[in-house]
């Protein structure tokens, strides 16, 4: 018998969602209700300082208003749960303890003005300068994990195609639990993304992952954790972002209000949803309002393009 699918949407409650937040939900809930799977909500409020209770309940009810529905998540419960990171936190605990991983006390400048220091595609690579143990006894330590021999990765983005990455040449030893710097007024200690996402996929089942194309290079680092957890690789799929009509990154400049916006000003949800689907190629460009249910029959990830979408509400 063939598992069900199961998908989620992962949102941080540290602002209001935008049109571009709006249209990876969608295609994340229409890649599983087409296939009669079952979708998760997940609150990611790693962020202790700026993820907010009331952020939380609006971004829900956007959601909602836009005509997504989940069959898990922290308001309707779940199997799976509890569905918000804050609470999850001894469930990284115990992941971390079984990685090979030390402590480092490199600051961010410092990694920045390293001129050793090799740069990838998503910045300075760590040089690993407290991989021998050499890091400052009298600084707050951040937790890294030391990669295996063979860091190179390459899996089938079903938008993006073929993708590849060596972690080890082009981002190095990452962070996995950020240093605690409370004492002297600044952030406290704080898990990172990557083990956090890998850790809750895997608890929860998660067989398939649609999110944004400003997450891709986090993926070859999210399958190393994986293999090296025994956990299960779902399939990725990396929505181009989002533009205007003049080519650049959506913004309100482009009278792109939030979905709070919309939803308050009394804006009909299925004229954006048909936005969200023009920009996505789901609808041709006349369509002007269609209903997210009324696009689950016809639904193919195929239609994506790999290009950014143009937006135009």
């Amino acid at each position: 018998m063939t598992a069900r699918v199961r998908g989620r949407y992962a949102p941080s409650p540290t602002g209001r969602l935008h049109l571009g937040n709006a249209r990876t939900a969608l295609l994340s809930w229409l890649q599983i209700r087409a296939q009669g799977g079952a979708y998760v909500m997940r609150v990611e409020d790693l962020d202790p300082q700026r993820s907010k209770a009331a952020l939380e309940g609006r971004q829900l009810e956007d959601l909602r208003w836009l005509g997504l529905d989940w069959d898990e998540g922290p308001d309707v419960g779940g199997p799976h749960g509890p569905y918000r990171q804050s609470e999850r936190f001894e469930l990284y605990r115990a992941a971390l303890e079984g990685l090979d991983t030390y402590p480092c006390t490199c600051t961010r400048k410092e990694l920045r003005e390293a001129a050793s220091a090799p740069h990838g595609m998503g910045g300075a690579v760590y040089p690993g300068t407290c991989r021998d143990g050499s890091c400052h006894p009298e600084r707050p330590a951040s937790t890294r994990w030391r990669l295996p021999e063979d860091a190179a990765v390459a899996f089938e983005d079903r938008i993006l195609g073929p993708c590849s990455q060596d972690v080890s040449a082009e981002v190095g030893d990452f962070v996995l639990l950020r240093a605690d710097h409370s004492a002297t007024g600044g952030a406290p200690a704080a898990w990172a993304y990557q083990l956090a996402v890998v850790v809750d996929d895997g608890a929860m089942g998660i067989t398939e992952v649609l999110r944004g194309a400003d997450l891709w290079a986090s993926t070859p680092r999210q399958i190393l954790l994986q293999r090296a957890l025994g956990l299960p690789t779902p399939r990725y799929a990396h929505a181009p972002l989002v533009v205007g009509p003049d080519g650049n990154k959506l913004n309100k400049r482009h009278g792109a209000p939030d979905l709070s916006a919309l939803r308050e000003g009394g804006e009909d949800p299925r004229r954006v949803v048909a936005a969200l689907a023009r920009s996505a190629g789901l609808v041709g460009p006349g369509v002007e309002r269609v209903s997210a249910q009324e696009l689950i029959p016809d639904f193919d990830l195929a239609q994506v393009p790999r290009e950014p979408g143009v937006l135009v509400l």
